[in-house]
């Protein structure tokens, strides 16, 4: 915590950028969920002892650019944040940089297509191998297959350490929101309340927001109707 109390200013400048009222107005949360933009939410990510995922995540932020695609744009940030080599972007040639329209190289489209997971999104599996694609370690956790105190303790670890993230794959409906599955990065948790602080790639609907592990966790433990498994979590590093 020591090292970030010099970059307060830069955090909360920053913040305001992604996740106050400088964009479009959002949808009303449920009670049972902070805003990280809120004097509430605020504190919990100043007494956090798990937030080495935070500034940078915050620094590569990325916006879905379409409904669906959740899942790249929650992907595109972490790579970026591994510093892996990247693709060069068009339309900022010569630079090199991973963005929602160069993320589906050629390995990554003989697992789903682009034009399919703009119609349908994508599944916690094809998230996970669209990660591989890009050479980075990958390992998809189905919920089914865990608890809610592995997940706890693999993610707490997961956010208390640098240079490795974890996307969630969970149902809105089940969190108070609206409405379908949705993918995003976790950013930090607060010990106290036992709360994840999701970084909602959505921002022209939702912020990012603080959630307790329990009703995050019911959230991923739901059944994605496209191939009958329950949601989870991926967790992504750099190779070796």
């Amino acid at each position: 915590m020591k090292k970030w109390l010099i970059s307060l200013p830069i955090v909360i400048f920053m913040l305001g950028m992604v996740s106050g009222e400088l964009l479009a107005q959002t949808l009303p949360l449920p009670p049972n969920l902070i805003n990280l933009s809120s004097e509430e939410g605020g504190r919990l990510l100043m007494e956090s002892q798990a937030r080495e995922d935070f500034l940078p995540l915050i620094v590569h932020f990325t916006v879905q650019q379409n409904k669906a695609y959740c899942g790249v744009a929650s992907s595109v940030m972490v790579l970026n944040t591994l510093s892996i080599p990247a693709p060069e972007a068009k339309e900022y040639a010569p630079f090199r940089i991973f963005t929602q329209d160069n993320f589906f190289n050629a390995a990554a489209q003989k697992v789903v297509t682009p034009e399919l997971v703009a119609q349908r999104g994508m599944t916690l599996d094809q998230l996970g191998k669209l990660l591989e694609a890009h050479a980075v370690n990958v390992t998809v956790y189905h919920s089914a297959d865990t608890s809610l105190e592995e997940f706890r303790r693999l993610a707490v670890k997961n956010l208390a350490e640098p240079i490795n993230f974890i996307l969630v794959n969970y149902l809105r409906k089940s969190m108070g929101q609206e409405k379908g599955g949705h993918i995003s990065p976790l950013a930090a948790y607060h010990e106290k309340t036992d709360r994840f602080l999701i970084l909602d790639v959505t921002r022209y609907k939702y912020p990012p927001v603080w959630v307790t592990a329990e009703k995050l966790w019911q959230s991923m433990a739901t059944v994605d109707s496209e191939v009958n498994k329950t949601r989870g979590f991926v967790v992504v590093s750099a190779r070796e």
